[in-house]
């Protein structure tokens, strides 16, 4: 009989269909096309996202505002640093804000991929085989210390990362909406680790590094933080539909020629770099403009801006691209090198009315 001990479920995922992971309370969201978001609505229900969020997670605005991003452009979340700086805090604090179904695992040398997708189990009294989902079967999977497991349970996270879909024994099992694997690990804990190789750092849509807080912000988690954790007060205050609502907003976000052009000659030119061994991949280049119509939609606009690509291309690219020894021998980093980059391309210039341009005659 397999183990499910490294396998922690906090909220049971709502079977429908399939075994679709479908929120509580919204079973018609999967197969049907969420309503869209009126802009004050949309503000309102990121404000009370983030507020809940840096209630918990002292001095780390941005890294809270990159994480919605990545929920609304529909990706997946990298949080990796040194330990004690609120990796899985903050992804804990995330999935309590939302109103849906949310699972945790914690990656061990031992843990086994039917953990992580579901196995299908002999019944003897109906003599049939009969799936049993695993933890990737909820709307938000938080899963810690994520290099800690064996390259063969990594590859588990694979197909659902990308295709929104689990397969067991030939059948497919479709995943619901919203749907975000949140992964944590320590970059210098190597003993015992399995390091993402790079087909699976690029399913991720965007890595955080969430640093040490400054000297305020530490004081004052030292004062609020001793007697309990602030995380048993932090309550859903989006539903799931809400968030499926601000997703397919998101997605109508307009986006001009010039702004395409302008991302994909971003990715070209890390490809062309001489201090890159490897550039951004196309599927990054997707992400990179998914990410920027979320920034764009949580700064009050319904079209991208050059800024917006600019804002989150280090997050969405740095950890995809691999510098060339001899840049790595003389001091560089992705980060720096994509800065470079950035900062020596030219953007293309539009008239302003262009990036306002009705996205419905596109």
């Amino acid at each position: 009989m397999e183990s499910k001990r490294q396998v922690t479920v906090e909220t049971s995922p709502v079977p429908g269909e399939a075994y679709s992971a479908l929120p509580r309370g919204a079973t018609g969201l999967n197969g049907h096309k969420p309503q869209l978001m009126e802009p004050v609505g949309f503000h309102d229900a990121a404000e009370r996202i983030l507020d809940s969020i840096n209630k918990v997670i002292d001095g780390k605005a941005d890294a809270a505002k990159l994480a919605l991003t990545v929920m609304l452009a529909q990706g997946h979340l990298l949080l990796e640093d040194v330990p004690g700086v609120g990796k899985t805090l903050l992804a804990k604090t995330l999935a309590r804000t939302v109103d849906c179904t949310v699972s945790r695992i914690q990656f061990t040398p031992d843990l086994l991929p039917s953990d992580v997708t579901g196995v299908s189990i002999y019944n003897q009294s109906s003599r049939q085989f009969e799936f049993r989902p695993g933890a990737v079967f909820a709307n938000i999977v938080i899963g810690d210390e994520i290099n800690r497991a064996s390259a063969k349970t990594q590859s588990a996270l694979l197909e659902c990362m990308e295709e929104h879909q689990v397969t067991v024994d030939g059948r497919s099992y479709q995943l619901g909406l919203p749907f975000m694997v949140v992964a944590t690990q320590n970059p210098i804990e190597m003993e015992g680790t399995y390091p993402l190789p790079e087909a699976q750092r690029d399913r991720f849509m965007a890595r955080i590094s969430m640093g040490y807080p400054d000297r305020d912000a530490e004081i004052e988690m030292l004062e609020t933080h001793q007697a309990a954790s602030p995380l048993i007060k932090v309550t859903p205050v989006v539903s799931a539909s809400d968030v499926a609502a601000m997703i397919a907003t998101v997605q109508r976000v307009f986006v001009s020629q010039a702004i395409k052009e302008y991302t994909v000659a971003i990715g070209r030119a890390t490809r062309d770099s001489a201090r890159l061994r490897l550039g951004a991949s196309p599927r990054s280049l997707l992400q990179l403009l998914r990410a920027a119509k979320a920034t764009a939609a949580l700064d009050g606009r319904d079209f991208v801006l050059p800024d917006d690509v600019v804002d989150v291309a280090e997050s969405v690219l740095a950890h995809r691209i691999i510098l060339d020894r001899k840049a790595a021998s003389s001091g560089d980093t992705p980060q720096s090198v994509l800065r470079g980059i950035l900062a020596a391309l030219p953007v293309a210039q539009e008239p302003p009315a262009a990036w306002r341009r009705d996205r419905h005659s596109a």
